[in-house]
C-alpha cells in the first residue's frame, strides 16, 4: 500500500497558470508563480471580480477528534474532487499546516491517500513563506516594545503588563516561559516573557479575518501589546509598528492557488489553531473563492463543538459569509473509541462500543441543526476493516433524526469514491431547510455569551472562574462587550477534560484565563489545561522524515 506522500510523488499535477485560466478564468497577469505547480492570485484582480449568483458554501466538520483520525481535511479534498466529477464549478479552501504539528504528531496535513491537494511536500514544509512573514511580523512588534522600553519609554509601558509575546512556527516546551534582556544595561530592561507557535498568535488571527490590505493594517494597528502605569492599554499603532508589520505581510495576504490530485483548484492560506484560535482559512480567500466558483468546500477545525462552532460565530459574523449545508464527517473506529473501545482494537467489529459511542456524532449533528440551523449529511469516512453490520447499526441510530448518511471511499477511489457525498451535499443546498443563526446575539455580555457556548454546545450546566478572571472579564466588558468569544480548550471532548470521551453532560466549564484580540476583535476564554505553545511527543513525527541522496522526501506521513 502507497504512503500518502507516495501517492503525491508519483501524481502528475497540471501546471498552475493554464490550470487557472481553464478552471477558474484567472489570466497568467493575474497570478504571480511560486514555481510552477503554486502561485498567489492578484488582490487588485480579485478585488474587481463581481459576487457571484447562487454560488454555496459548504462547510466539512467532524464528530470530536480521537487519536484514531476522522479524516476531516480528506474529506474536504475528495467532496471537492467528486463535485468537480458530477459537473460543478468547485473549489476548496483550506488551512496552511503548521511545522509544528507536522514533525510533531501528525505528519503532512494535506488530505490523504486519493484525496489530498498537491504539491503536498511544499504545502507541508514551508509553502509560500506565508507563516514566515507572520511570525517575522508578530516579532517585529516584539522588538519595537522591547525598543521603545530601553530608549527611554515615552509611552510609559509597565514591564510587568507586556503582554505581547514571540512567536515561531515549532512545537517547543522549553520556550514558554523565557526571560529576556539579560546581560546588562545595554540588552535593555530583563523581564519575563514567553513564546507562542505562530498559529496560535494574534497575527494569524488578523491575517485570516481581515477582508483586505487596509483592514489587516487597521486590525494590526488595534493590537494591544500590554499596558501602561496608569493600567490603559498600549497599542501596535502608539510604536508606529502597524505600518512595516502590514508591509512584512503584503505579499502572504494574497491567497494561495494549487489543485488537488484530481486537478480541482484549491485557495490554501492561513492556518489559526482551532483549539487556541479561530481555527479557518482566511476569509479573503473563501470570499473570493465564492466569486471564482459554484460551489466552494472549506473546512473548519477539530470538532464541530470547537472549530465549526467559531465558524460561524467569528467567521461568519465577521465576513457576513452564510454555510448553504455541513458535512459531520465520522469514522467507525472514532466512534467505537468514544464508545470506550481501546485504541488497538478499533479495527475490530464492536457493535456494543459503536452504540455507546454514537451520542457524540448526536450531539453534534443536534449542535448543527438546532443552534446552528444549517442542513447536515453524515459523511462516514471509510475504512477497509468497517464492516456493514457497524454500517448499518449506525444508519439504524441516525433514522430517527432524518438526516443523510452516505458512507464515502474518497481516501482509496478519490472524487469517484465520493460522489454519493457530492450528490447528497447538491440535495441539501438545494432542497434542506436552512435556518441560519449564530449560537448568541452581539448585544449579549462576554459572560452570557460564553455561558450560551457552554450550555447549548458542550452540554455543560453552567461555567466558573476565579475572582480574579471574572473581574477581567467585566472589565473588558466595558469596552469589548460587543466582541464575540473564542473559547481555547482540548479538542478531545466536550468538556474541558480530554479524557471524558463520548458526550458527556453536566460538566462545569471553568475559565482559567481571559485574553483580549483586540486586532482580531475577539475575547480569548482559556478553558482547562491547554497551552498555546504545544511541546513535541515522545516520538516526534521529526524522526520518521528524511531524505535520500537524490533529494525524494520520504516519511512525511
Amino acid at each position: 500500500m502507497l504512503s500518502d506522500i507516495e501517492i503525491a510523488q508519483q501524481a502528475t499535477p497540471q501546471r498552475i497558470v493554464p490550470l487557472a485560466a481553464e478552471k477558474l478564468g484567472i489570466p497568467d497577469d493575474a497570478l504571480e508563480p511560486y514555481g510552477h505547480f503554486k502561485a498567489k492570485v492578484s488582490l487588485s484582480y480579485l478585488n474587481q471580480l463581481p459576487e457571484r449568483a447562487g454560488s454555496k458554501l459548504i462547510l466539512v466538520t467532524a464528530v470530536s477528534p480521537t487519536p484514531a483520525g476522522e479524516g476531516k481535511t480528506t474529506t474536504t479534498v475528495g467532496l471537492g474532487d467528486a463535485l468537480s466529477r458530477i459537473g460543478k464549478k468547485t473549489m476548496i479552501c483550506l488551512r496552511e499546516p503548521s511545522l509544528g504539528p507536522v514533525f510533531g504528531m501528525k505528519g503532512g496535513a494535506a488530505g490523504g491517500g486519493f484525496a489530498q491537494v498537491i504539491p503536498m511536500e511544499d504545502i507541508n514544509l514551508h509553502f509560500t513563506g506565508d507563516f514566515n512573514a507572520i511570525a517575522l511580523a508578530n516579532n517585529l512588534l516584539a522588538a519595537l516594545v522591547d525598543n521603545h522600553i530601553h530608549q527611554g519609554n515615552a509611552l510609559g509601558i509597565d514591564v510587568r503588563r507586556v503582554t505581547w509575546k514571540r512567536v515561531m512556527d515549532m512545537n517547543d516546551r522549553a520556550l514558554r516561559e523565557v526571560s529576556v534582556s539579560l546581560g546588562g544595561i545595554s540588552n535593555g530592561y530583563p523581564r519575563e516573557d514567553g513564546f507562542d507557535i505562530v498559529v496560535a498568535s494574534e497575527v494569524m488571527a488578523i491575517f485570516c479575518l481581515a477582508t483586505s490590505l487596509a483592514d489587516l493594517k487597521e486590525r494590526l494597528g488595534n493590537i494591544v501589546i500590554g499596558f501602561n502605569y496608569e493600567r490603559q492599554p498600549v497599542r501596535a499603532r502608539q510604536l508606529n509598528a502597524h505600518g512595516a508589520m502590514t508591509v512584512l505581510l503584503k505579499e502572504a495576504i494574497k491567497p494561495n492557488l494549487v489543485q488537488t490530485l484530481e486537478h480541482t483548484p484549491a485557495f490554501i492560506h492561513g492556518g489559526p489553531f482551532a483549539n487556541i484560535a479561530h481555527g479557518c482559512n482566511s476569509v479573503i480567500a473563501t470570499k473570493n473563492a465564492l466569486k471564482l466558483a459554484d460551489y466552494v468546500v472549506t473546512e473548519a477545525g477539530f470538532g464541530a463543538d470547537l472549530g465549526a462552532e467559531k465558524f460561524i460565530d467569528i467567521k461568519c459574523r465577521k465576513a457576513g459569509l452564510r454555510p448553504d449545508a455541513v458535512v459531520l464527517v465520522a469514522t467507525l473506529r472514532a466512534l467505537k473509541y468514544h464508545g470506550g473501545a481501546d485504541l488497538k482494537e478499533l479495527n475490530q467489529e464492536n457493535l456494543p462500543a459503536l452504540e455507546k459511542g454514537f451520542p457524540n456524532l448526536e450531539r453534534h449533528v443536534n449542535n448543527i441543526r438546532q443552534h446552528y440551523g444549517l442542513p447536515c449529511v453524515v459523511a462516514i469516512n471509510h475504512f477497509t476493516f468497517d464492516t456493514e453490520a457497524e454500517i448499518d447499526l449506525l444508519r439504524q441510530k441516525l433514522a430517527p433524526y432524518e438526516v443523510p448518511v452516505v458512507v464515502s471511499k474518497h481516501w482509496a477511489a478519490g472524487g469517484q469514491g465520493a460522489e454519493d457525498l457530492a450528490r447528497a451535499v447538491v440535495a441539501q443546498t438545494e432542497n434542506g431547510k436552512s435556518d441560519f443563526h449564530f449560537v448568541y446575539d452581539n448585544e449579549m455580555s462576554l459572560w452570557d455569551k460564553m455561558s450560551a457556548i457552554a450550555t447549548k454546545i458542550y452540554g455543560a450546566t453552567a461555567i466558573t472562574a476565579d475572582t480574579d478572571v471574572r473581574t477581567r472579564i467585566k472589565k473588558l466588558q466595558e469596552e469589548y462587550g460587543h466582541y464575540p468569544v473564542c473559547v481555547a480548550k482540548t479538542q478531545y471532548s466536550f468538556s474541558t477534560d480530554p479524557k471524558l470521551r463520548g458526550a458527556p453532560s453536566n460538566h462545569v466549564v471553568n475559565i482559567r484565563e481571559v485574553r483580549l484580540a483586540a486586532g482580531a476583535e475577539f475575547i480569548v476564554m482559556i478553558c482547562g489545561d491547554i497551552m498555546t505553545m504545544p511541546g513535541l511527543p515522545k516520538l516526534p513525527s521529526a524522526e520518521k522524515i528524511d531524505i535520500d541522496e537524490e533529494g525524494k522526501v520520504v516519511g512525511l506521513f
